[in-house]
């Protein structure tokens, strides 16, 4: 039977927490009535990262161990998007700052029909867990430079966990280009461009320490990403709604 829902993990160098991680995703999915699968994305990593989703996937036939010799998180989710089989596909940090538990409210019966959920932190009835303040004024000044430049009305797009229905992300991730941290702002550009429904979904979001994100080198490559992203959208890269 197809799943309902495809659940990709990217994961870079994750051997400390990855084993809990999928333990608490398996367990919670356990609960669940619907048909799922996990696609784990290993790449580039220089630990155990590939060997402990590997070993997993063996005692757990619902999930698979994915590799790619190349790193940059936006190659690891569109190849789990590409091999997913699910009706929609969710995007999921492998931190889990967003709980699993929350999964069910980004898919039917709870949403008729998403196109794109994305999760957020600021959005009406959202709540910030740990974070130090430095760091969350770092993200709004990041959002403050997308929506000026990028994909205005939209409060927070760099948040790692994104559902997409099965058809747009062929569409999307067909056309993305960028492969590294701002491969989602590519991804939200090109949907809006299409008329595709983006909804904000607001969420309990928990602050890990652990975070690969630096806040000044990322941003300036963001800041460099949004220009590509322009240009590639006035050179026509993006094609047509397929």
């Amino acid at each position: 039977m197809k799943p309902l829902v495809s659940i990709i993990i990217p994961a870079f160098n994750e051997e400390p927490r990855l084993p809990k991680t999928l333990e608490r995703v398996a367990a919670f999915l356990k609960t669940q009535t619907f048909e799922y699968e996990v696609l784990v994305v290993e790449n580039g990593s220089h630990d155990r990262t590939l060997e402990i989703a590997q070993d997993f996937s063996k005692d757990n036939p619902t999930f698979r161990a994915l590799h790619s010799w190349q790193s940059g998180k936006g190659r690891a989710v569109r190849l789990g998007m590409w091999e997913a089989e699910g009706q929609y596909r969710f995007m999921c940090d492998a931190d889990l700052s967003m709980p699993i538990e929350e999964l069910p409210r980004f898919l039917p019966p709870a949403l008729d029909a998403p196109q794109i959920v994305i999760a957020s932190r600021e959005a009406p009835g959202a709540v910030r867990y740990h974070e130090p303040n430095y760091r969350h004024f770092g993200g709004r000044g990041v959002n403050l430079l997308i929506r000026l430049l990028a994909l205005p009305k939209l409060w927070d797009t760099q948040c790692g966990f994104k559902l997409f229905r099965e058809d747009i992300a062929e569409d999307l991730f067909g056309q993305q280009t960028l492969m590294g941290w701002s491969f989602d702002v590519e991804l939200l550009y090109i949907a809006r461009q299409r008329g595709y429904e983006i909804i904000e979904m607001p969420i309990p979001w928990y602050f890990s320490p652990e975070s690969k994100v630096n806040p000044i080198r990322d941003g300036f490559q963001l800041f460099l990403d949004i220009l590509t992203i322009r240009r590639n959208h006035r050179q026509g890269l993006y094609g047509k709604k397929v």
